[in-house]
């Protein structure tokens, strides 16, 4: 019977041994090009929180996001509804669909500021359920001097009034190809948070500004405007500051000047108000405002001296809203304000996204609903210029 060398069987254990330890390298290789995938899927996400961003995530959170990536890239959604659970302490919702990471629903938000929209200047509020309701002391709680023996009499009591904002679902509905998806350079995250974005904002700017509150937040516009002063007016209504001029400003004469209109606005205004007020009008408005100028002939718009710094119109920040009204007879182009007090926009916590891969192939759709309702809160916070006799 034929025996094999001893130096045959060296060499074959010995090319073995070789073969294990390339195998054991390449699967090591392997593990570590997957732990940094997963770490700039990963990575994509964190950056997409902006701001916030840099916080240390949690374990379940991490996990969250990387399941989500690949449920937009290939639709696996095995996990996921577990994974968003303990991430965001919530379970899907009854239409379907996952909620967006925070961090990527986070940069959502920062975009939508940045749109021009009354977000940059109003408050903010994020609930989990399904209204906000807040309510907003009237004052008038009675007081008076008295002797230091003097009986001291009873007092009215403060008023309150509760405000309930106007809630309404806004959705998107962006598509992209399968291969733009299966396209590893492609940023599927960061593109899906700026389409959101801007679709969200279309809808959103108008109603904060003229919405009627039918499934829509209701715009602070939206409400009774008159004349009268803080102190007879109702709470609720805006106060309106007439310019004397049908469609127009005042008259440039020896005595007079358009920029009395925007003066008597800002002195209409409260002092603790002003404080943190802003101009809010369009740009055909913002420009006939530009080229106003004082009794000395120098515009009044004060361009910022530095790269970033905001423009001043009478030491006062100016938001551009395309959405308010042109100059025009009977209208109020100008509102001047602290919107952080007087204006509430409120966002039930989390974007849901549906993925359709099938209606419209070779197009993927992502389907994305979010609740956000507004509502003018402080009337006395926000003064409008009106341009009528």
């Amino acid at each position: 019977m034929n025996t094999l060398a001893p130096e045959f069987v060296t060499a074959v254990e010995t090319k073995f041994a070789d073969l294990e330890t390339k195998a054991e390298r390449f699967n090591a290789v392997a593990g570590t090009v997957e732990a940094l995938e997963q770490e700039v899927i990963a990575l994509k996400m964190i950056g997409a929180g902006g701001a916030g961003g840099g916080s240390i995530a949690k374990p379940e959170e991490k996990e969250h996001r990387k399941a989500f990536a690949t449920f937009l890239r290939i639709g696996r959604e095995e996990g996921l509804a577990d994974l968003e659970a303990k991430a965001l302490n919530t379970i899907s919702g009854a239409d379907g669909g996952f909620a967006v990471p925070e961090l990527l629903d986070r940069n959502v938000q920062a975009l939508l500021r940045d749109m021009g929209s009354l977000r940059s200047v109003a408050n903010i509020v994020t609930i989990g359920g399904g209204e906000y309701k807040k309510l907003v002391n009237l004052r008038g709680t009675g007081a008076g001097w008295v002797g230091e023996t003097d009986p001291r009499p009873e007092t009215s009591s403060p008023k309150f009034a509760e405000i309930v904002p106007d809630m309404g679902e806004v959705y998107a509905n962006p598509a992209v190809t399968q291969r733009m998806l299966d396209d590893a350079f492609f940023d599927a995250e960061s593109w899906l948070a700026g389409e959101i974005a801007e679709e969200f904002a279309l809808l959103e700017n108008p109603s904060f500004v003229n919405g009627d509150g039918a499934n829509k937040p209701s715009g602070f516009l939206n409400t009774t405007i008159n004349t009268s002063a803080d102190a007879v007016r109702t709470f609720g209504h805006l106060q309106m500051i007439k310019t004397g001029v049908a469609g127009g400003f005042t008259a440039t004469t020896s005595s007079t000047n358009p920029v009395d209109d925007l003066i008597a606005v800002q002195h209409a205004l409260k002092v603790p108000y002003r404080q943190n007020a802003t101009w809010a009008m369009n740009t055909t408005t913002l420009e006939r405002i530009r080229k106003f100028k004082d009794a000395e002939g120098n515009y009044i718009w004060r361009p910022g001296a530095e790269q970033g710094a905001p423009s001043l119109l009478l030491g006062y920040p100016v938001l551009e809203l395309p959405d308010m009204p042109d100059v025009a007879t009977n209208t109020f182009p100008i509102a001047f304000g602290d919107f952080r007090a007087g204006y509430t926009i409120v966002d039930r916590f989390g974007t849901r996204i549906l993925r359709d891969p099938y209606s419209n192939k070779p197009y993927v759709h992502f389907y994305a609903t979010k609740r956000v309702g507004g509502k003018l809160i402080d009337s006395n916070a926000i003064k409008l210029l009106a341009t009528r006799t």
